[in-house]
């Protein structure tokens, strides 16, 4: 086990230098940088531009070096925690980052935890009574959670919630407390608010979950060894628990490394319509703007959790199947 941890470990080294190569390459390709973008909307709008002063800004920021001399500073900066400077902000991207990133972690782990409360057991339940008038109620509801657009979704219930409850629309939090202090009456707000992203953000995905646990399920409780277990008298709630169930969850598991970074960049189009201040529009933002720090060190952390999650997924799915091996191989 450890000299495959130290494996894996000395892996992730190059594969994450190459993927920020890759992703500075990407932001870079469009023609022109910010600057350039900035230029275009201000002539757009009848303003005169000053060719010196943008000149000298483009010498500031460091946008007149060559394409590998700004990547290697940006590199440099990222292993001292330096992400670098927002040029839209004007600010550096950590102070950017701020609170949005707080606020994403809220959104998507609550997100995370109310799929997986609600999936399990109608997936359980659904694999279990296959076939009765529960599993085709429940596979109803799944289809028409998968079907309905996020969007859509997210317009309805903002709607009743404003109705309903009074609820502000859009946004984590009631106005008047943006960009203040957090107190008890700022956490209130954010839980009031809180709810409707998380329905509308988890259902696709808790509907999703339910078809994939089903299936699992009703492919691992018709093996020879569910059988013998409950040919030996276990108790069927024991035989299910610890056999089928805990098989099942391997593909799961395995998808520890997409979950993680869905937890910061979050859903982009819901955030857009509910007005959410997430990372997901934060991202779309800067790269349609150019800002290449912001885009590149989101985009980097994002590659980063990718990396540490697939690798936390294969020691979890280790310790639950004892089938894997992470040697490689069969053992004798």
């Amino acid at each position: 086990m450890f000299a495959y941890v130290i494996r894996r470990i000395l892996i992730m080294i190059p594969t994450l230098i190459a993927i920020s190569a890759i992703t500075f390459i990407i932001i870079q390709l469009p023609p022109g940088d910010y600057l350039s973008t900035y230029i275009a909307e201000l002539q757009s709008q009848g303003e005169n531009v000053d060719q010196a002063k943008i000149e000298a800004l483009r010498a500031q920021y460091g946008l007149d070096r060559p394409m590998i001399e700004q990547y290697l500073v940006w590199v440099l900066g990222l292993l001292q925690g330096d992400f670098g400077f927002s040029f839209e902000y004007q600010l550096p991207v950590t102070d950017v980052v701020g609170d949005r990133l707080f606020l994403t972690l809220v959104l998507n782990f609550t997100t995370i935890i109310f799929i997986w409360v609600v999936s399990f057991p109608i997936g359980i339940y659904s694999a279990t009574h296959q076939y009765s008038w529960g599993d085709y109620g429940l596979t109803f509801v799944g289809f028409i959670g998968l079907a309905t657009p996020n969007f859509l979704l997210a317009l309805v219930l903002l709607y009743l919630a404003n109705v309903w409850f009074g609820t502000s629309i859009g946004g984590l939090m009631d106005p008047s407390y943006i960009d203040q202090p957090w107190s008890t009456g700022k956490l209130l707000s954010v839980l009031e608010h809180l709810w409707v992203p998380v329905v509308v953000i988890g259902t696709s995905g808790t509907a999703g979950m339910i078809r994939r646990l089903r299936a699992n399920m009703l492919d691992e409780l018709q093996k020879q060894y569910v059988v013998t277990a409950r040919a030996k008298g276990l108790a069927p709630f024991k035989v299910l628990i610890k056999y089928p169930l805990r098989t099942a969850l391997n593909p799961f598991i395995a998808d520890i490394g997409n979950m993680l970074p869905q937890v910061v960049s979050g859903s982009a189009i819901v955030s857009m319509v509910l007005s959410l201040p997430t990372t997901g529009p934060m991202l779309i933002a800067a790269l349609q703007s150019q800002d290449m720090y912001l885009a590149g060190s989101f985009l980097i952390f994002l590659a980063m959790l990718t990396v540490v999650g697939m690798f936390l997924s294969d020691l979890a799915l280790a310790w639950l199947d004892p089938r894997i091996r992470l040697g490689g191989g069969a053992t004798r």
